[in-house]
């Protein structure tokens, strides 16, 4: 089968990349390859999708119609998965007007070109932070979410208020996937496990937000990515979807801290400070339409989890 997968040299972009090519399917990655963190982890995660015969790149910016359009013109799809944004509630504070053009003009390109070009399934990455400052846990597909706390939140909203007008109009079949809190190898810079654990190498001091009184459900990346495969392989039947991805399981910050210098073998230097604006202080995932709809089940915990990250960050940044 052919999948298009845009942000496929970004962290979970790349995971669900290797693992489509690992099961024979052909994949056509799309990403800007912009620099909102270091680019030449992009491009370490690109060189190795490119040994894959069945990998095929182009590097563009989902908000420009026209270049998009040559994927479609170029390539006969049969299912899309979209994870290509500009991530982060924190940037999005400082940097409005690049969410709107990649997350709301780049995802309604990706819809118009489906309709125009006659591929009928997709699913997209939305986030957690759609459920904004709701504080009753944990969180429900069905909660109403029109309150988003914060610009990103808003435009990961407004892609699944999108993704439903296209399978009521044009029967798009849609699954929309809020993620929550991911981590693992290869993972991205701006994250807590990153930060904290490059900081801590560095004898650094590590910003504690919300003087720690934080929880994150936490999800590991292959149970993500195993969330993903079951999405893509029932997009067809289930029509329009929202669900949760998560690990069910919140994570203590000040705990979480605590299993990365258990880790390392080495303590942190902690600067406490306030809860930032946009931020949430829990996320906690109620998963049980994903375990009933896609068999979804996290395996990884936290423990294991922080383990196999800062195995791969210490080959990759100390090799």
């Amino acid at each position: 089968m052919v999948y298009l997968v845009t942000g496929s040299a970004g962290f979970i972009g790349f995971h669900l990349a290797q693992k489509l090519l690992q099961e024979n399917h052909q994949v056509i990655g799309v990403d800007n390859l912009n620099n909102y963190y270091d680019p030449k982890l992009k491009k370490a995660r690109l060189e190795i999708l490119k040994k894959h015969s069945n990998f095929s790149f182009y590097q563009l910016d989902i908000a420009e119609f026209a270049s998009f359009e040559k994927v479609f013109t170029e390539n006969k799809i049969d299912k899309v998965c979209h994870l290509a944004a500009q991530a982060g509630v924190r940037y999005s504070l400082e940097n409005p007007h690049i969410y709107e053009q990649s997350n709301m003009v780049g995802f309604l390109n990706l819809l118009e070109l489906m309709r125009k070009h006659k591929v009928k399934d997709l699913v997209y990455a939305s986030s957690s932070s759609v459920y904004g400052g709701i504080k009753k846990v944990p969180f429900i597909e069905d909660m109403t979410i029109n309150q988003p706390i914060s610009l990103y939140a808003a435009t990961k909203a407004a892609n699944e208020l999108y993704a439903y007008v296209y399978h009521h109009l044009y029967e798009l079949n849609a699954i929309g996937l809020r993620f929550f809190t991911v981590y693992g190898p290869w993972g991205r810079p701006d994250m807590a496990l990153f930060l904290f654990t490059k900081a801590i190498l560095e004898n650094k001091p590590i910003k504690v937000f919300n003087q720690g009184q934080m929880k994150r459900d936490f999800t590991y990346v292959d149970d993500i990515i195993s969330g993903i495969m079951a999405s893509l392989d029932k997009v067809s039947d289930l029509g329009y979807e929202i669900f949760n991805l998560g690990c069910a399981d919140p994570v203590n910050l000040l705990d979480f801290i605590k299993t990365i210098e258990e880790n390392l073998g080495k303590k942190a230097k902690k600067e406490f400070l306030p809860l930032q604006p946009g931020d949430v202080p829990n996320t906690y995932a109620d998963i049980s339409k994903a375990q009933k709809l896609l068999g979804y089940q996290p395996k990884i915990k936290i423990k294991e989890g922080v383990g196999k990250f800062i195995d791969w960050y210490r080959k990759y940044y100390e090799a």
